[in-house]
């Protein structure tokens, strides 16, 4: 962790021309800048017109100047905002002055590390600053600032209040063995325990839900030549994304579009065709489609029902099936179905099947609807907040904690040391979402990944 006492600045506002360009500041004291900068101290919450001076008193612009005391402002320092004219060299005029005056160029995400550091946020809500940014669907942002607000992290702060308590009472039976009452076996434990972990996979299935906001679904759509797997990755999209073509061969290399399915972001994997090929090119396209198959969240097979015969695709469907990984999540998608509504596919065993046809639109909201069926998504909802895989995992860890404790109760109703150890793990898994333990490692990498500004 770098120092956290000095003075830091950077331009908040995107690069390029605007209406209006945006400096902020943030520091022990900004004192150093009111004068020299300004001409006089600005008024505190109070958006003000004032000139930018230069070394020489010159202006460099004219425009609004925020002032914001510690502790009430973003970053519980004192903080400033200069609202000037969005001309890149007026802007790169006014930080030159700024760094002169004794700011350093702020690093990615400091602001928001600072407000973390000094408790104006935790871990989950700062996280949530950048979700809200990055968000594409209107989903996503909500849930983010679902987060942002607080609503993850008051669910985490309430299941580690009722870890505390729990470990607090075990405590007690181990410090005063002398009292006449056992308390691991009075039943009371057993049925904290009980509630935790019912209350622990509530929590893991809604961060789940917020997980599909932020991350979405990979589905790579695979099969022979010229089944119509451009043609749906096209339909998909609903813009001509790839070639289509009567050749077969035509794609040879992955092509990636993002899709969103009522919320549900869908990665959607356009490969070669697969089958042996002496071209050396279309044998890396591939090996490529491979790769992407072995790698996506889910496989959409599709078929040409227009010419493969039945008998000929269930006879080669093992022969393709037996190279995908193990327990991957196979769609089969019959294409064409406008020119052969007659098929036997619907006793297929190997996965769903889902009758579309690309020219027409037919099928394609029934495929649409499976995606999201498939990937577990119920929409946004009241309680879907914005969540990390992080978050999913430091759950899933404390889940495992809490399980083991009450085996290691069942066991023996004396494991009351191995009892207490396994809830402070589990409250220690559920400190990392919220930052009440984290290492700087940790830290780092997460800010790291904010925009500059914030």
């Amino acid at each position: 962790m770098q120092n956290h006492t000095d003075t830091i600045a950077a331009i908040i506002t995107p690069p390029g021309r605007g209406g209006v360009g945006i400096i902020r500041l943030s520091g022990k004291t900004l004192k150093p800048f009111f004068v020299p900068l300004l001409g006089v101290k600005p008024t505190a919450r109070k958006a003000t017109l004032t000139p930018f001076l230069d070394l020489d008193h010159q202006e460099i612009d004219r425009g609004l100047v925020l002032y914001f005391p510690a502790p009430g402002s973003f970053t519980g320092e004192e903080t400033m905002e200069l609202h000037a004219h969005g001309s890149p060299v007026v802007l790169d005029q006014l930080m030159s002055r700024i760094i002169d005056l004794g700011a350093r160029q702020a690093r990615p995400g400091e602001f928001s590390e600072r407000a973390f550091l000094n408790g104006k946020l935790d871990l989950a809500q700062a996280e949530a600053i950048a979700d809200l940014i990055d968000a594409t669907t209107l989903q996503a942002a909500r849930g983010a600032v679902r987060t942002l607000k607080g609503d993850f992290s008051k669910r985490i702060n309430a299941l580690m209040e009722n870890l505390t308590k729990l470990r607090v009472y075990i405590e007690a039976s181990i410090d005063f063995p002398e009292e006449e009452v056992d308390f691991l076996s009075d039943g009371k434990v057993e049925s904290d325990l009980q509630t935790i972990i019912a209350q622990t996979r509530d929590i893991l299935k809604n961060t789940g839900q917020g997980v599909l906001l932020k991350e979405g679904m990979s589905v790579a759509i695979a099969g022979k030549p010229n089944a119509g797997k451009s043609s749906l990755l096209n339909a998909l999209a609903e813009y001509d994304r790839a070639i289509v073509t009567d050749v077969p061969g035509t794609t040879r290399d992955v092509l990636i579009e993002q899709i969103n399915v009522d919320g549900l972001i869908v990665h959607i994997i356009d490969t070669a065709g697969l089958r042996e090929s002496e071209d050396s090119v279309e044998r890396e396209g591939i090996r490529r489609a491979w790769q992407q198959i072995s790698e996506a969240d889910r496989v959409l097979w599709v078929v040409d029902s227009s010419i493969e015969s039945i008998s000929n695709s269930k006879e080669e469907w093992p022969e393709y099936r037996q190279r995908f990984p193990e327990r991957k999540n196979v769609t089969t998608i019959l294409n064409k179905i406008d020119l052969n509504e007659s098929n036997d596919w619907s006793d297929d065993k190997n996965g769903d099947v889902i009758h579309v046809s690309t020219l027409t639109g037919q099928g394609l909201d029934n495929l649409k609807a499976h995606l999201k069926t498939i990937a577990g998504y119920s929409g946004e909802g009241e309680g879907v907040y914005m969540a990390r895989r992080r978050h999913l995992s430091a759950l899933g860890d404390a889940l495992d904690c809490v399980v083991r404790a009450r085996l290691h109760l069942i066991a023996a109703t004396s494991a009351g040391e191995l009892v207490a150890e396994e809830l402070r793990q589990a409250q220690q898994q559920l400190g990392l979402i919220t930052g009440a333990f984290s290492s700087d490692e940790l830290l780092g990498e997460i800010f790291s990944s904010f925009c500059i500004g914030k």
